[in-house]
């Protein structure tokens, strides 16, 4: 289409031009600006309509797709631990994806995915490669499904990394003597410092098999006689968690007048952990090895059937309560079996 010739108004240059009836005009100070913006307007208008008769995707680069998501689903996601995680994967996305961030979504393979996959695999373990290969494939699926720009999703072409054998990591006494040594906490003792409550904590992880930041969030009122109840928990479903003597006992202990039993944030705690186990050459051993060891227990001591088991832990899965959280040595093999 021929571009019209702007016309001059007093100090200004105006230009009109017309595409399927419709007319669209603009002022500039000169008349090559007004040529300029014409011929941008009819290149865009004639994309438009390519568009909108599926002649011609729009530009959408992943970055965009990226962005939209989380704007709307990612950030308003029930659960506070997948809100949190999710937005430290929309923070740290240009740097996770480099190159392939400004790639529109219509052009992205699933070769560019398995190589993104390889790199990633150098750089972080196969548990967290899955993950995040879940999330941006939902993400895709987002764009598929509810903003119908795509036909398909290539992260569902890839292989995905073998999934690494659960942990199944045991807590011996003597570690745990050793915990309790690094922090300077003595058993039976009000807790007062931080790494008191650090200690606290893993004490009544190992007696309830609660999740560490269940711990954290637990408040005064709701513990009840014989049990806490948690209102929400990783799943989204309120748990009842029994008490037994010990961790009774040890909420006697606790005798601040704040409102959470540990009167810590999140990171503050996970630091002070992490510092100290590797500071008495505990490295290997994570927080969440005492659920293992409390699961292991419970099926051992109390002789719990697995659908009561799987209430008091929240697992909706009961292969996973089975498989991964209960972890049972020969000795134990023995004892079940004799017993």
């Amino acid at each position: 289409m021929k571009i019209p010739v702007p016309r001059k108004r007093g100090e200004t240059y105006t230009i009109t031009i017309s595409y399927q009836s419709k007319r669209y005009y603009c002022t500039r100070d000169t008349a090559k600006e007004c040529e300029q913006w014409a011929a941008l307007k009819l290149l865009e208008l004639k994309a438009q309509t390519q568009i909108e008769n599926g002649e011609l995707k729009p530009k959408f680069m992943f970055r965009d797709l990226n962005n939209k998501y989380y704007q709307n689903v990612g950030q308003w996601n029930e659960s506070k631990s997948s809100r949190a995680w999710i937005k430290g994967q929309y923070n740290n996305f240009e740097n996770k994806f480099g190159a392939l961030a400004q790639k529109s979504i219509y052009d992205i393979t699933p070769k560019d995915l398995t190589n993104w996959r390889n790199k990633r695999l150098k750089e972080v373990g196969e548990n967290t490669v899955l993950k995040e290969i879940s999330h941006y494939s939902a993400i895709f699926s987002y764009a598929q499904k509810e903003l119908f720009v795509l036909d398909e999703n290539p992260w569902r072409q890839i292989s995905k990394p073998k999934k690494p054998k659960a942990r199944s990591r045991r807590i011996h006494p003597s570690e745990i003597e050793l915990i309790l040594k690094t922090l300077n906490y003595n058993l039976g003792n009000e807790p007062v410092l931080p790494q008191h409550y650090v200690a606290w904590a893993f004490l009544f992880a190992l007696e309830t098999a609660m999740r560490r930041g269940e711990i954290l969030l637990m408040e005064k009122k709701d513990i009840f006689e014989g049990y806490v109840h948690l209102p929400k928990t990783k799943n989204g479903d309120p748990r009842i968690v029994p008490l037994s003597e010990e961790a009774k006992e040890l909420l006697k202990l606790i005798k601040h007048e704040g409102r959470r039993i540990i009167p810590q944030s999140e990171n503050a705690f996970r630091l002070m952990w992490e510092k100290r186990k590797i500071a008495v050459g505990l490295n290997d051993l994570h927080f969440h090895d005492t659920r293992h060891e409390a699961i292991t227990r419970m099926v051992r001591v109390r002789k719990l059937p697995v659908e009561v088991l799987a209430k008091i832990t929240g697992h909706k899965k009961i292969d996973v309560l089975v498989n991964t959280y209960y972890n049972p040595n020969a000795d134990d093999l023995v004892a079940a079996f004799n017993g």
